[in-house]
């Protein structure tokens, strides 16, 4: 199965303007079969970096004072100095752009590692050289196919963790236990794992941020234990900024199975709609209603 036709919430539809972008990697600029960083970078060696999933819509970039905001507070709590300032970084995504005439229908992955290690292991004293810096830039919209007939979940056996453990806040290159949970759900069938937290209540997906609606009421997690999305707190604020009433709070798989209508929220996809959890649709296993209107809202906001 190839990425693209898959019914992940990351699949996405063919490009073939792709195989001409060029990679960026530390200001310089490679053909996508040439772009390489060392088998001695931190990023490869140990997944020691963080990342920005980014949008280029009509010619702007998606907010991106927060996604800067997001990856700096990444890189200062793991002490990865990035070597920009904030508007240093945008300005190398615009360069990589612009470089790519990209102008539109663009999704890019912002990619920084602790750099260039002497020998590969955990401590980062043997760094010798600075962080590194790859930006992908790809033609790359959503499959249109997942919003008319939604995903399915499969709730995996595998945790999001708690901050004490890991606190996914933290946007880091080592993502092995979604990875692992979302095995889980290809092999039972499922497009996306539906994630609990440590006491058994509803976290979030593999790679993405979980809502219901129960009536016209929005629910997601408190937050504690999912990923810092801005696309989750954008179709919490777009929710309730059209009048209606939205819920952070603890919920369990029960209230899920009797939810009304559910959707995930990612850069890539925005909103897409879920159309059956563990082998049991939701609501009448369709996308919904008030799914299509917060899409609606969320496409509003995109395209100003």
């Amino acid at each position: 199965m190839t990425p693209q036709s898959s019914a992940s919430s990351q699949s996405y539809v063919k490009d073939p303007r792709n195989e001409s972008v060029e990679i960026y990697v530390n200001g310089q600029f490679y053909k996508r079969d040439e772009a390489k960083v060392s088998i001695f970078d931190a990023g490869f060696v140990l997944g020691d970096g963080v990342w920005e999933g980014l949008r280029l819509v009509n010619g702007k970039l998606l907010a991106i004072d927060e996604h800067m905001d997001r990856i700096f507070e990444g890189a200062r709590s793991i002490q990865l100095d990035i070597g920009l300032s904030k508007q240093g970084l945008v300005d190398e995504v615009w360069k990589c752009l612009r470089h790519n005439g990209m102008e539109d229908g663009v999704h890019i992955r912002l990619m920084i590692s602790r750099g260039l290690k002497s020998t590969p292991n955990q401590d980062p004293r043997f760094v010798v050289a600075g962080a590194t810096i790859v930006i992908v830039a790809e033609y790359k919209q959503p499959n249109p196919e997942l919003k008319k007939k939604g995903l399915k979940l499969m709730t995996s056996t595998i945790r999001c963790s708690t901050p004490d453990v890991f606190d996914l806040r933290l946007n880091s290159h080592s993502r092995l236990n979604f990875i692992q949970a979302l095995i889980q759900a290809i092999n039972m069938g499922a497009d996306e794992a539906l994630m609990l937290d440590d006491r058994g209540f509803v976290a979030s997906c593999n790679s993405t941020n979980f809502f219901i609606f129960r009536g016209d009421e929005l629910w997601t997690s408190e937050g504690l234990t999912c990923f810092n999305g801005i696309t989750r707190k954008k179709a919490i604020h777009i929710w309730r900024e059209a009048g209606f009433t939205v819920r952070e709070k603890p919920f369990t798989l029960a209230e899920v199975y009797s939810a009304d209508e559910a959707f995930v929220t990612g850069t890539l996809g925005g909103i897409t709609p879920v159309a059956m959890i563990d082998g049991r649709p939701i609501g009448d296993g369709k996308p919904g209603a008030r799914t299509a209107r917060i899409n609606q809202l969320y496409q509003e906001y995109i395209s100003q």
